[in-house]
């Protein structure tokens, strides 16, 4: 709605009400004088009749009739009434001569009709009408209320006494309609002339409007100028009023806002060229969400060019019939950030999807990330063969640690067996025997090396992680038993699916059970436990041992190292390759005297499914 209506229609809403509230006024205070104008004429022709009939009573002490009989006396009374003149003529005038009184009697105390204006009520039991004083002392609606229903006729009463006693009742009724004929005309001419003042005040709104308004139209084809680019504005006449100093200042403004369109330009060509290189796809969207900025990367997982983007809310750039369309628009709508998660699209690539909302004061602002999970897992790959190759590069020193020991006892035993070599004894077979052990030893640690570094294809498969948690309690309950230990498992009553080399993550959490079983060897309890949480799939193996001594924390994972008399210290080692290889992690946390707790973390299998199932659990 324009100003100009909403001023002239407030203006006019004003006057209409003021007008209402003078004709509620003047009505109520005209009918209230009109009531109590018909009330006082009703009251003093009703005293005149009782005068009159008080001066119609004849002297019965000259007569027959017996004072000591009250119905005699009565009797009397009212055949004096009924037979006198005057009285009779005034009743007759007194309905004549009045615009309001309807009709006149007299009644005695049990409302028979003594006189009556109508003839044939005379003689009749009179009806019993309201008392007038009953719309005289009405509040003003239902004065109106009264007046204006079907028409209805009210008394005024005074009683009339004989020798101080109550004889009956002299009566005057006023009607309804001849109050109403009376107030009629005055309610007209208050209708009209409020009808004229409401049309007066409609024109001299508007005419006042178009007066008020006029700067304001003027200012604003100013500013639709400077909407559309325009450096230059009309010459006009400089004013000193509140409408000049509006114009200097939106033509301050107007200087403001074309410096700062230069600078947001140059602004927006060098974040163009930073989005464009940006190796993620990125999508910002306001708090209406719409799309405000976008990335060129973002074409390819939207499929759908920059320009049909930007500006569209978030409901018309994707798509819930997709499946990073259904989780980004279920997000949207729970108002819920996505933590990163994997997710198969249709053309069967894997992306990686991310959705924070962002709080900047009272406005809410959301930022879509997508990644391509195969370019991520290749960097992730050639960072994994880096520290393979650091790894290696440690594990040759070792190695040749552990192969010159061998090669040293070999060298001592051989020139040992020389020297005995023409006499075979009991020593020489010795010595004979620790150099084919030596042998063998010094093959194991070639041999692991060669394990350690050959390349591993993944078989990978999707499995219930609980399932393989079961496997490996079952494989470890022998050693379990032969420790005194009790094995206890607390796993999720819904599946944990990983996409795993089944295994290989068997062999991986079996070396961290075991470690756990015996690192009790009074007995105890083992804790297996797995849950979901935003980002990974987590198992954990809590054993109630020693605990590892802080000193040697920092070196559990190394190859070889071992503080078990008869360990190899490649189990963990072992164990902490194969989560790299999945994309995992392993860590612990060990209190001296408490136990120690391994966490293995997997990435979770992002399906359709688990994927609706956490953004409304989320929601």
């Amino acid at each position: 709605m324009r100003l100009k209506t909403k001023l002239v229609l407030g203006i006019t809403l004003l006057v209409v009400a003021l007008v209402s509230v003078f004709c509620y006024i003047y009505v109520s205070e005209l009918l209230r004088q009109r009531i109590t104008a018909a009330f006082d004429t009703a009251q003093l022709q009703t005293q005149e009749l009782s005068d009159q009939a008080a001066s119609a009573q004849p002297d019965f002490y000259d007569t027959k009739i017996d004072m000591s009989d009250p119905n005699a006396v009565r009797d009397a009374v009212e055949e004096a009434l009924e037979e006198d003149a005057v009285l009779n003529t005034a009743l007759q005038s007194l309905v004549g001569s009045s615009r309001i009184i309807y009709d006149a009697s007299i009644a005695d105390i049990n409302n028979r009709a003594i006189l009556d204006t109508n003839q044939e009520l005379v003689g009749k039991v009179l009806p019993d009408r309201p008392r007038f004083t009953t719309l005289k002392n009405a509040p003003f609606a239902q004065q109106l209320k009264l007046v204006y229903r079907s028409p209805e006729v009210y008394d005024v009463r005074i009683p009339l006494n004989l020798d101080g006693k109550p004889f009956g009742t002299a009566r005057v009724g006023v009607s309804t309609i001849f109050l109403k004929n009376e107030i009629q005309p005055q309610l007209r001419h208050a209708v009209f002339f409020s009808g004229i003042a409401i049309f007066v005040s409609l024109i001299l709104a508007a005419g006042l409007s178009n007066i008020a308004l006029g700067p304001l139209e003027a200012l604003n084809r100013r500013l639709d100028s400077m909407t559309a680019g325009e450096s230059t504005f009309p010459e006009e006449k400089e004013r000193k009023d509140e409408y000049g100093l509006v114009t200097l200042k939106i033509a301050h403004l107007g200087r403001q806002m074309r410096d700062t369109q230069e600078v947001f330009a140059a602004l927006k060509e060098n974040l163009d060229q930073i989005m464009a290189n940006l190796q993620d796809g990125l999508m910002l969207f306001a708090r209406d969400s719409k799309a405000v900025l976008v990335s060129a990367l973002a074409e390819q997982f939207v499929g759908r060019p920059r320009g049909e983007i930007l500006g569209h809310e978030v409901q018309e750039i994707f798509s819930p019939q997709t499946r990073l369309g259904e989780i980004v628009l279920q997000a949207f709508m729970a108002r819920r950030p996505v933590v990163q998660r994997e997710v198969r699209v249709e053309d069967g690539r894997r992306v990686q999807v991310s959705l924070d909302f962002i709080q900047e004061g009272e406005d809410q602002i959301a930022l879509l990330t997508m990644r391509d999970a195969e370019s991520m897992r290749r960097i992730e790959d050639e960072i994994e063969l880096s520290r393979r190759l650091s790894a290696i590069g440690r594990l040759t020193s070792g190695v040749a640690h552990e192969v010159k020991n061998p090669i040293n006892a070999i060298v001592v035993h051989l020139e040992v067996l020389r020297q005995k070599l023409q006499q075979v004894d009991p020593d020489t077979r010795r010595h004979m025997d620790v150099i084919g052990s030596e042998i063998q030893r010094l093959d194991r640690v070639v041999q692991t090396l060669v394990d350690f570094t050959r390349p591993v294809e993944l078989q990978l498969a999707e499995t219930d992680l609980r399932r393989v948690l079961d496997d490996v309690v079952t494989l470890a309950a022998p050693e379990a038993k032969l420790h005194g230990v009790s094995v206890e498992r607390q796993l999720p009553p819904e599946p944990l699916y990983v996409n795993v080399d089944i295994d290989l993550v068997k062999q991986a959490l079996v070396n961290v059970v075991l470690n756990g079983i015996q690192a009790m060897p009074n007995g105890g309890t083992l804790l297996v436990t797995a849950v979901r949480t935003d980002d990974a799939i987590v198992a954990e193996v809590h054993d109630q041992g020693a605990g590892i001594p802080a000193e040697i924390r920092d070196k559990v994972f190394n190859l070889y190292f071992t503080t078990k008399k008869t360990g190899s210290g490649i189990g963990l080692a072992r164990t902490y390759r194969i989560m790299q290889l999945h994309h995992g992690s392993i860590e612990f946390d060990s209190v001296d005297g408490q136990g120690t707790t391994f966490r293995l973390r997997f990435p979770p299998v992002s399906t359709r499914q688990e994927d609706m199932k956490e953004v409304a659990t989320e929601s």
